[in-house]
């Protein structure tokens, strides 16, 4: 199964691995370390039939519910097909989870092995199997470029910036997406944007509002 396959392939049920401020998105690549042993078995079988896992969030609850049996989850997802998979001497799984189409959950149960199984629904994102619209000149990376560098500076992160420029601008800002610490409410939104131009948007207003705080701050402090 390939990025570009059509809806019809998809099928309506779907495991599903819930992960609080973990963000897969369509065409992005996630790196995972399977070691519990429930999900081991939800890799497994996986690996044995059409290699997918949906990605999906807990809400974030007031009470701070414990009991993760119990805990909601977000409404959409991300489905994505194990793209590489390998198995450690202690017997946990290295897999890569390339992002495909977003998902409406519908409901969802426990299996005997311990992970849910989940009935989705795809149609209402079929725009994620297809070609991105070009970019606007304001959100295109030279025009984002400065403020990207203050914005991972600020949170401590790099990046090889000499490799980043051989990469499209959909891809390198759906990594972008991923790899930055937001909140999970602020990753479930960037999740749920109604495209790729929506996405980027909100991402450089995210980024906009972390860096205008740090100046905030800075002009706060200084001494009268």
């Amino acid at each position: 199964m390939s990025f570009s396959d059509t809806l019809q392939k998809m099928p309506v049920t779907i495991p599903i691995f819930p992960l609080e401020g973990v963000l897969l998105l369509p065409g992005g690549d996630l790196p995972l370390n399977i070691f519990e042993p429930r999900y081991i078995a939800m890799t497994k079988n996986a690996m044995g039939s059409d290699r997918l896992i949906g990605m999906i969030q807990p809400c974030e609850t007031p009470d701070k519910i414990t009991d993760e049996a119990c805990k909601p989850f977000y409404k959409v997802g991300c489905v994505g097909r194990i793209s590489s998979f390998e198995e450690t001497a202690d017997g946990r799984f290295l897999i890569n989870l390339r992002g495909l189409i977003r998902f409406n959950l519908l409901s969802h149960q426990m299996t005997d092995d311990g992970y849910r199984l989940a009935e989705v629904d795809f149609p209402s994102y079929a725009r994620d199997l297809k070609e991105c619209d070009q970019l606007p000149d304001e959100l295109k990376r030279p025009k984002l470029i400065e403020k990207i560098q203050v914005y991972l500076g600020r949170e401590g992160l790099s990046i090889d910036w000499d490799a980043a420029s051989y990469i499209p601008d959909q891809r390198f800002y759906t990594l972008l997406a991923m790899i930055c610490p937001f909140t999970s409410a602020e990753k479930q939104a960037l999740l749920e944007a109604a495209d790729f131009k929506e996405r980027c948007k909100m991402l450089k207003c995210l980024m906009d509002i972390a860096c205008a705080d740090d100046e905030h701050k800075s002009y706060t402090e200084r001494p009268c």
